[in-house]
């Protein structure tokens, strides 16, 4: 079993990883190899392996929490999918009827669900102490 400042370190290095993949994939077609499709096609599938295995270092940084941690994250998980299916299913209902004169981009709903995260990490966390 690894300690718990070796899974996070992990973790933080597959999720920096997922982000600089996720930037090439994103940004490369235009900037470095003026949309070739083979690289661009390569570029994703290099960030979708990062992207799983940031997933794996995830689960196993909360296999490595205690019994209390892993009930607060879970906790603070399942709100947050509650809240990005019905937050974002009303966001592209908005856009979708013209409601709002701006597309429902997919980075508003991960922004919202890394602040969702955060502030019921910090409610749960505060609950349980």
């Amino acid at each position: 079993m690894r300690t718990k400042q070796q899974q996070t370190l992990k973790l933080a290095l597959w999720t920096w990883s997922w982000v600089a993949t996720l930037a090439v994939a994103t940004f490369g077609p235009k900037f470095i190899w003026d949309n070739h499709q083979l690289l661009t096609v390569l570029a994703i599938s290099v960030n979708l392996t990062n992207g799983i295995m940031m997933i794996m270092a995830n689960r196993n940084y909360f296999y490595n929490m205690d019994e209390l941690q892993r009930r607060i994250h879970l906790e603070s998980l399942a709100i947050t999918l509650g809240l990005a299916v019905i937050v974002g299913l009303s966001f592209s209902l908005l856009d979708q009827t013209d409601i709002i004169n701006f597309d429902a981009e997919i980075g508003f709903l991960v922004g919202f669900i890394g602040i969702t995260y955060i502030i019921s990490l910090l409610i749960n966390r505060s609950r349980y102490s």
